[in-house]
């Protein structure tokens, strides 16, 4: 009988099971998946152009000796592509880490302008080596004072949400991270797949991510129909810049 894995499993304890296994092709599938939604967002939110910090690092990679053979070998490689734009402050589409050791993070991010308060959208596929999906629709008002955009912006997705926490073919994952727990709001995934699984799991991962996908553009669209008046703005964006700095700073990953 297999035995249900720990919510609160490490990703070091993840990869310590299993140090070395190439990830070569579910890198491929995972970040092509995200790769597609970042051409979604290029031909649909307009005036986005490069920011100059990712210029030159569509693939990087580092080296060092073997320490059997003494042979040069990658030990850590990705790819940082980041936009800015009057509709979106900052879109970023990356991966880091070593396809042949285990280990991969790739990430679409869009933080929007404070046009609309349409949550921003945040979408990490992992590999430790197990698959990893963490997705979060990041809201921009109190979802637990009010009620209409709670009901607007997550309502919306709820039978979707529920759908995948009730399958069993996916363990839940629970960040270490008191902040990074803080931010999750009422539809955030965050699941491993076992090893082995692959081909059943990423057909269902890629339907799960384009739907979420569509349905927040949906959004974004129709909010921009009414943009927010300019007196609302500075106190949004005050918020908005501290969610995605404490993002980065306190999550422990």
């Amino acid at each position: 009988m297999t035995q249900p894995v720990s919510q609160t499993k490490t990703i070091h304890e993840f990869l310590a099971e299993n140090p070395n296994v190439d990830v070569t092709d579910v890198h491929r599938q995972l970040y092509g998946i995200l790769s597609d939604l970042k051409d979604r967002v290029m031909e649909e939110i307009p005036g986005l152009e490069p920011q100059q910090a990712s210029i030159g690092l569509d693939y990087w990679a580092n080296e060092a000796p073997n320490k059997e053979t003494g042979e040069m070998e990658t030990t850590f490689e990705g790819s940082m592509q980041t936009w800015t734009g009057p509709h979106a402050e900052h879109v970023a589409n990356s991966w880091i880490g070593n396809r042949k050791a285990s280990i991969l993070d790739m990430n679409l991010q869009v933080f929007l302008s404070q046009e609309t308060d349409v949550p921003h959208f945040v979408m990490v596929f992992g590999t430790i080596p197990q698959i990893f999906f963490y997705s979060e629709l990041v809201g921009r008002r109190d979802t637990r004072t009010d009620i209409d955009y709670l009901e607007k912006y997550f309502g919306a997705e709820n039978d979707d949400f529920l759908k995948m926490r009730g399958d069993t073919r996916f363990d839940w994952s629970v960040s270490h991270g008191t902040y990074m727990r803080a931010l999750n709001g009422p539809n955030t995934h965050s699941y491993t797949a076992p090893l082995g699984t692959e081909a059943e799991v990423i057909p269902i991962l890629r339907e799960v991510a384009t739907k979420r996908f569509e349905t927040w553009l949906g959004w974004w669209k129709e909010a921009m129909k009414n943009p927010l008046p300019e007196s609302e703005r500075k106190e949004l964006m005050e918020r908005d810049h501290l969610l995605r700095r404490y993002g980065y700073e306190l999550d422990p990953m």
